[in-house]
């Protein structure tokens, strides 16, 4: 959520009283109303400008690294001198058959192809065949003297990452080329609006195109520079973004492919899907190439490639000593049986349409003109820094004039300017599990517009830490889940953040409200382990971290006072209308689900309260609790914590149901009981008034569309699953599993008819109940984590059917035990895309 969408609080009377004076000018403030009317060449300036700051920053990355692959092959025979080249020997070079049969015996690999070169010294190369998954096969070059495999380039990952930076952006292939031909059409755009809006006045003189003047000063010589140098690379670029387009998308590549009767690609490569082929016994291409060679006179390079199956011909890919280019390949097959030449296609005698599409290589590379054009290439992509620096050093200017301007008709203006920060906008950030901290983050983002305050709200489930670098002051808002967790949507940006290191956060200031829940060891624990790696990382704290223990009305006031020193303007205090929202139920009546048990007695609690009380599955009651003897608060006067409980019912039931664990510790405490789970299942006479307050928990929000669901609880835990499978048995959708744990069948079959009425009907497409103390005489007992684990291809089944699961119940044990089975079924990036995907979703204690 972005400030887009919340309420537009800021004060307008000055922005009317403004209004109202220029109505009383004279006719003189008509020219403003005029900038609006902009020409075309206002327009097309605009979008210039926009495109040149925003992918022109992203175009400046493609431009230096394909500087950097221009001289590649040399670059890389300087750093691996022997490798490449060796000296040469008196004995003739081995042939590809000798190279393939030594290298296949050496590696234990098939032999994909050969390319061999002319020159003397030349090491030849050897790609193997491709393992499953791969693309393409490995790659290694042979002594063409002895065919011992060569050392491994140095430096070859390096451009091997370049190429990936260059041509994908480091993205997956498929989106990645995607994003880099929009890229390209971009420079496209930015190259033919540039041409247009430097047009002069007299066009046939070359010199006002291409003369640069070192003498002006200041905007003019940045200007100047701008447009002369991009008249150079004007044909450049368009070459470059013309040739990488066809890369890019596919659609353009098939088309220009089908036009130049090229074969498509998926008919160029049969087989590939599917279980991969039997490898054939190595063909004796011996006579092939002898054969090739009488054929091919004057050849400087060739690439042999061997037959797969049995009857295949040799395939002879090869360039001649005149070739125009180095895509100006020659083909030719031979039969490996008795050198008989099936196939003989000499480059200039192919269609003029694939003799077309060779040549975008070498365009795109610059070869296609030799030594000078690749230099030329390789200029052009170095503009690229040019063109952004001084392109944004231009629109900073604007801007830096255009807020003189706006200072000087200030002052002369009548009245003092609203109060609008113009500035970077404040980034409130929430990292929520029930909603508490996303409400509060969204007060807190209101308050501070009312101030005058921008603000940019975000969820850090959705968010990446690098995206903190966009700002100079953050304020976050997180929630602590269980044993100082963070929250589950949250738990992919904490792991990024911190296997963050360095100091990339130097120059952001940060201030944390940390929610909590004292009754947990680790107080805030979430909150603190934030604020440390935010730190760690240069991150400046504007205040000291403020926990707030459930809804602490001092620690929220805290945080108020330190909002109005961020924003330099009286705040009102945060989270005050909590304690309003509390009604008055009455108990109607407890019945005990488990009687004989060996665990805690386990309660339904149903109360009833207003008419209108509305809530959906998944939701939480927040109850405030009494002594045994009915009266509140503790031996100090103060409050209760309030208590939270999983809803078990639904508002159509026509009362709000509560499974409750009825808590029991040593000493002489409220007479041995839990404060609130005992006031519940024992001292509450029925009819006393319970103060209640609903509370959605957006993070376990119900499916109610045709998806399959997994319910996965135990104890106390069924009680919000039940409440979620009532809302889907009412939505007529019964793709449903249910694994619940306990103890014991005899004494734990909680809300047993009910799953097994919903079982019987089809409602329940599977039940799977575990009672860890039943049938294990002695032996290891079973959780319901167990059971998942040992259901895993199931498991995989539903989840691949877009399942979503739901956890509910105990953290320790079940809830830990289910993550653990998820990540050893999914990986931690499968867990990962589930939670972001919000398909994992937990209320656990």
């Amino acid at each position: 959520m972005t400030t887009s969408s919340l309420p537009q609080l800021r004060a307008s009377t000055d922005a009317d009283a403004a209004s109202a004076s220029r109505r009383q000018r004279p006719p003189a403030a008509a020219p403003q109303q005029r900038r609006w009317r902009w020409s075309w060449k206002q327009v097309w300036f605009q979008l210039h400008w926009f495109i040149g700051i925003t992918a022109g920053t992203v175009l400046v990355i493609i431009g230096l690294s394909g500087a950097t692959l221009a001289f590649k092959d040399e670059l890389l025979d300087v750093l691996n001198p022997g490798v490449r080249h060796v000296p040469v020997e008196a004995r003739a070079p081995l042939t590809p058959a000798q190279l393939a049969s030594i290298a296949a015996a050496e590696h234990g690999q098939r032999v994909a192809s050969v390319t061999v070169y002319a020159q003397a010294g030349a090491a030849p190369r050897l790609f193997f065949a491709p393992k499953n998954g791969q693309r393409r096969g490995e790659s290694v070059y042979l002594h063409p003297y002895t065919g011992a495999t060569q050392p491994a380039l140095a430096g070859a990952a390096f451009f091997e990452w370049t190429e990936s930076l260059h041509r994908w952006l480091l993205l997956p292939r498929d989106p990645g080329r995607q994003v880099a031909g929009a890229l390209a059409l971009c420079l496209l755009g930015l190259a033919l609006s540039g041409l247009y809006l430097r047009w002069p006045r007299r066009p046939l003189d070359w010199r006002t195109w291409l003369t640069f003047d070192p003498a002006l000063k200041g905007r003019s010589f940045l200007w100047n520079l701008h447009a002369v140098a991009g008249t150079w690379c004007l044909v450049v670029y368009v070459a470059l973004t013309l040739t990488g387009i066809y890369w890019s998308y596919d659609v353009v590549r098939d088309n220009i492919d089908a036009w130049a009767g090229k074969p498509s690609r998926t008919a160029q490569a049969p087989g590939k899907k599917g279980a991969p082929k039997e490898p054939s016994p190595a063909a004796d291409i011996g006579l092939a190439w002898s054969s090739f060679q009488q054929h091919a006179a004057g050849w400087t390079l060739a690439t042999v490639r061997l037959p797969t199956r049995p009857g295949e011909a040799v395939q002879f890919t090869w360039l001649a000593s005149d070739a125009p280019h180095e895509r100006a390949r020659s083909r030719m097959s031979i039969a490996p049986a008795d050198g008989r030449l099936t196939e003989n296609a000499p480059y200039s005698q192919q269609a003029l349409g694939a003799r077309l599409v060779n040549i975008i290589y070498p365009l795109h590379m610059g070869t296609y003109f030799g030594l000078p054009g690749r230099i030329i290439v390789t200029l052009a992509s170095l503009g690229l820094p040019l063109f952004a620096v001084t392109g944004w050093m231009l629109y900073l200017g604007r801007r830096k004039a255009k807020r003189a301007v706006q200072a000087q008709r200030a002052l002369l203006g009548a009245g003092a300017p609203g109060k609008t920060d113009t500035g970077l906008p404040t980034l409130v950030a929430y990292a929520s599990q029930s909603g508490q901290a996303e409400r509060l983050a969204l007060e807190s983002a209101r308050a501070l517009q009312q101030a005058g305050v921008a603000v940019d709200v975000q969820s850090l489930a959705q968010f990446d830490p690098a995206q903190l670098r966009q700002y100079e002051r953050a304020l976050i808002v997180a929630s602590t889940f269980g044993e100082g967790e963070a929250p589950d949507g949250t738990r992919r940006f904490a792991r990024l953040l911190q296997a963050t290191s360095g100091a990339p956060l130097a120059g952001l200031d940060f201030g944390m409200l940390a929610l909590g829940d004292r009754h947990y060891s680790a107080f805030c624990g979430f909150g603190h382990a934030l604020a440390q790696q935010l730190q760690a990382l240069g991150a400046a704290p504007l205040f000291p971290l403020i926990e707030v223990d459930k809804h602490d009305p001092a620690a929220l006031a805290a945080w108020s006072q330190a909002l109005a020193r961020c924003s330099g303007s009286a705040i009102d205090a945060i989270g005050v209308q909590e304690d309003a929202s509390y009604a008055e139920w009455r108990l109607a009546r407890r019945v005990l689900l488990n009687p004989g048990s060996l665990g805690g007695e386990l309660h339904e609690i149903t109360l009833t309260g207003p008419a209108d009380a509305a809530w959906q599955a998944g939701a939480l009651a927040e109850i405030i609790a009494c002594n045994g003897d009915g009266s509140e608060g503790d031996a100090n006067g103060a409050q209760h914590a309030p208590r939270s409980y999983s809803i078990a019912s639904l508002p159509s039931d026509g009362e709000l149901q509560l499974l409750v664990r009825q808590e029991r510790h040593a000493g002489d405490d409220n007479g041995g009981y839990g404060i609130c789970s005992g006031w519940l299942t024992r001292f509450a006479p029925p009819g006393s008034p319970i103060r209640l307050r609903l509370q959605a928990n957006p993070a376990f929000a119900p499916a109610l569309v045709d998806v399959p669901c997994i319910y996965i609880g135990n104890g106390s835990g069924l009680a919000g699953l039940r409440a979620h499978l009532r809302a889907r048995q009412r939505a007529g959708l019964a793709r449903n599993w249910l694994l619940f744990g306990e103890r014991q069948q005899a004494f734990d079959s909680v809300c047993a008819e009910e799953l097994q009425g919903w079982l019987d009907a089809g409602h329940l497409a599977r039940l799977d109940q575990v009672f860890s103390r039943d049938g294990n005489d002695g032996g290891q007992r079973e959780y319901v984590q167990d059971r998942l684990r040992a259901c895993a291809h199931e498991l995989r089944d539903w989840l691949a059917q877009g399942a979503i699961v739901y956890v509910c119940g105990s953290l320790q044990g079940m809830a830990a035990g289910i993550d653990a089975v998820l990540q050893e079924v999914l990986g931690q990036e499968g867990l990962d895309a589930l939670l972001a995907a919000g398909r994992y979703r937990r209320d656990v204690y």
